[in-house]
C-alpha cells in the first residue's frame, strides 16, 4: 500500500537539503540578489573597452564571472526552494525574483559577445599572450567565433537577454500548474484500501503496484487531470516551441534543431541517426513488451502495465541501505569519490530526499560554482528509488568534479554529454549488485529496473519523445497551429507504432503523456 504523503514540515530536517550552507536564511538570500542588483551597472562600464588591453579584458572578465556565478547561487537557492514545496507562496515568490534578476543580468551582459567579435580574433590572442590569465578563455573564444554568423548586434543581444524571463514564463506556468494546483482523486484498491496518488508516488509507487486494479485507476486518475487541462498544457508547450522557432529565425538558422544542436557543437546528422537506429530496432522492443505482457498473463497490456512487477516478493530498499549499497557499487570509481558520496548523502545532505505535499515531480540534480550540488528526490524505499539515487549521484558528482577542477568559465558542460555519468552509475551499481546479491527476487527485481525503467526510458520513451519533439517543431516552423488534439494524436500514433500489436491503446490519455515530461521545455535534450 502507497502510505499518504506527508506536509514538507514532518520531514526530518537530516532528510533535507542543507539551504544554510547556501544562505543561512531567506533574509540573507533577499540582501544578496538586492546587491546583485545593484553591481549590474558594474558591468556596464566595460562596454566599448574590451578592446583597450588585456588588462582590461581581463578585468572585464572578472566581473562577468562574478556578477554571473553569484547570479546563478541566489537563483539556484530561490528555484530549489520552490521545487521542494511548490506550495510555498514566499518560495514562489523568490522564484519569480530571482528569475527577474536573472534576465537583468542577461540584459546587461549582453554586449559582450558581439564586442569581442568586433575585437577581432588575432588581438584576442595577442592580450592572451601578454597576460597568462586569460589563456582559461581560449576555449570561450573559439567556441564564440565558431559561432560567429549567428551572434546578432548588441542591441539585438540585449533585447533577447530581456526577453529570457517573459519567454521562461511558459515552462513555470506549467511547473506551477503541474505541480502546485493539481490534486489528484484518491483510488481504491482491489481489497478496498484508499490510496492517495501525488506527483511524488505516482511513477515510484504505484506503477509498480502488484495490483492491477489499483494500477489502472491510479494511472486514470493521473492522466485524467493532465486530460483535463490539456488545452492549457498544449498552449503552454506549443508556445514554448514557438519561442524556440523565434530564435531559430533571429539568429538565423536553417532549423530549430540545428539552432539546438549548432549551440552545442553536434552535427543534426547525430540526432536523425539515433531516431532512424530506434525506428529500425523497434521489433525489439515487440519482443519485450510481448515477453512482458505473457509473463503477467494478460491478453493485452496496457500502459500501466509496464513497471508491473514480475518477481514472486516485491523487494524494498531504504534510503539507508540503498546509500550503502551505491557505495559500495561505485568502489571502482576511489576512495575519494566514494567518501564524497557518502558525506553527500548523509552528513552535507546534499539530497532532500523523501516525498512530501507539493514537491516537484520526478528528479533531478541543481547546483551553481560554489555551492554544492543538491539533489530533489521523493525515495519511496523501491528498486527504482535506489537506481534513481544513483543516477543523480552521477550527475552532481559530475558537476562537484568539474567545479573543483575547472575555473568557472569552464563548468558548463553540455546536456549532450550530462547524461554519460549518471548513467554510467547506474550501470556500475547495477553491475556490482549481480554480482554480488544472490537473492533471486531482488535479482529479477534489479533487472526488471533495468530493462523496464531505466532501458524503457532512455531506449524508448526518450527516443520517442524526440520524434513527438522534431515532428512538433517543423511543424511550427511551417505555421501549422499545435492544438490539444494535434499533440495527443501525434503522440499515440508514435506510442502506437512503438509498442507493437498487443498493446491496448487509451488514445487520449497515452495521447497525454507529452505533458508529464518537462523535458520537452529544454529544446532537443531528450534524445540525448
Amino acid at each position: 500500500m502507497a502510505p499518504s504523503i506527508p506536509p514538507r514540515s514532518r520531514i526530518d530536517k537530516k532528510y533535507k537539503w542543507n539551504s544554510e550552507s547556501v544562505f543561512p536564511n531567506d533574509e540573507a538570500w533577499e540582501k544578496e540578489v538586492e546587491k546583485i542588483v545593484a553591481d549590474i551597472p558594474s558591468i556596464k562600464k566595460f562596454q566599448g573597452r574590451l578592446g583597450e588591453s588585456a588588462g582590461t579584458l581581463l578585468e572585464a572578465f572578472q566581473a562577468y564571472e562574478g556578477l554571473l556565478s553569484r547570479a546563478y547561487v541566489a537563483s539556484m537557492y530561490a528555484n530549489f526552494s520552490y521545487s521542494v514545496d511548490t506550495t510555498n507562496q514566499k518560495a514562489a515568490g523568490m522564484r519569480a525574483k530571482a528569475n527577474g534578476m536573472l534576465g537583468q543580468v542577461a540584459s546587461a551582459i549582453s554586449f559582450l559577445q558581439p564586442e569581442l567579435l568586433q575585437v577581432g580574433r588575432p588581438k584576442l590572442d595577442e592580450f592572451v599572450q601578454q597576460e597568462e590569465k586569460l589563456v582559461v578563455y581560449r576555449h570561450s573564444f573559439d567556441d564564440l567565433f565558431r559561432k560567429q554568423e549567428h551572434v546578432r548586434s548588441a542591441e539585438v543581444e540585449e533585447v533577447l537577454g530581456m526577453a529570457s524571463e517573459p519567454f521562461g514564463g511558459f515552462y513555470h506556468s506549467t511547473s506551477l500548474l503541474t505541480n502546485a494546483d493539481f490534486k489528484f482523486r484518491a483510488i481504491k484498491d482491489s481489497k478496498g484500501a484508499t490510496l492517495d496518488v501525488t506527483q511524488g508516488n505516482y511513477d515510484t509507487q504505484l506503477m509498480g503496484l502488484v495490483d492491477r486494479k489499483a494500477r489502472k485507476a491510479a494511472y486514470n486518475t493521473y492522466m485524467d487531470k493532465y486530460v483535463e487541462h490539456k488545452n492549457t498544457l498544449a498552449s503552454n508547450l506549443s508556445h514554448n516551441i514557438l519561442v524556440n522557432v523565434f530564435h531559430m529565425r533571429v539568429r538565423k538558422h536553417e532549423s530549430t534543431l540545428a539552432a539546438s544542436l549548432f549551440d552545442l557543437n553536434i552535427k543534426t546528422d547525430v540526432f536523425h541517426n539515433l531516431i532512424d537506429t530506434f525506428k529500425r530496432n523497434l521489433p525489439v522492443w515487440h519482443r519485450y513488451f510481448d515477453i512482458r505482457r505473457r509473463a503477467l498473463g494478460l491478453k493485452k497490456f496496457a500502459y500501466y502495465d509496464i513497471w508491473a512487477p514480475i518477481g514472486k516478493k516485491k523487494v524494498k530498499v531504504t534510503y539507508d541501505q540503498a546509500v550503502k549499497l551505491i557505495c559500495e557499487g561505485l568502489a571502482p570509481l576511489g576512495k575519494d569519490y566514494v567518501d564524497t558520496v557518502r558525506r553527500a548523502c548523509t552528513t552535507e545532505r546534499w539530497v532532500d530526499v523523501y516525498p512530501n505535499q507539493g514537491k516537484t515531480h520526478g528528479a533531478f540534480s541543481s547546483g551553481a560554482y560554489g555551492t554544492f550540488p543538491f539533489i530533489l528526490m521523493s525515495y519511496t524505499d523501491e528498486m527504482v528509488s535506489m537506481s534513481t539515487l544513483a543516477h543523480e549521484l552521477g550527475h552532481s558528482m559530475h558537476t562537484y568534479l568539474t567545479n573543483r577542477n575547472q575555473p568557472f568559465i569552464n563548468t558548463d558542460y553540455s546536456l549532450f554529454v550530462a547524461e554519460v555519468a549518471s548513467n554510467f552509475n547506474q550501470a556500475l551499481l547495477r553491475g556490482y549488485l549481480l554480482n554480488t546479491v544472490k537473492d533471486r527476487n531482488f535479482q529479477i527485481a534489479l533487472i526488471l529496473e533495468a530493462v523496464g525503467s531505466n532501458m524503457f526510458r532512455y531506449f524508448f520513451q526518450m527516443p520517442t519523445l524526440a520524434r513527438f519533439e522534431l515532428e512538433t517543431h517543423q511543424r511550427a516552423e511551417r505555421g501549422e497551429p499545435l492544438t490539444a488534439d494535434s499533440m495527443i494524436n501525434l503522440m499515440a500514433d508514435l506510442f502506437a507504432e512503438g509498442f507493437g500489436p498487443h498493446f491496448d491503446m487509451d488514445r487520449e490519455r497515452v495521447g497525454m503523456t507529452w505533458a508529464t515530461f518537462p523535458h520537452l521545455f529544454a529544446d532537443y535534450y531528450v534524445y540525448a
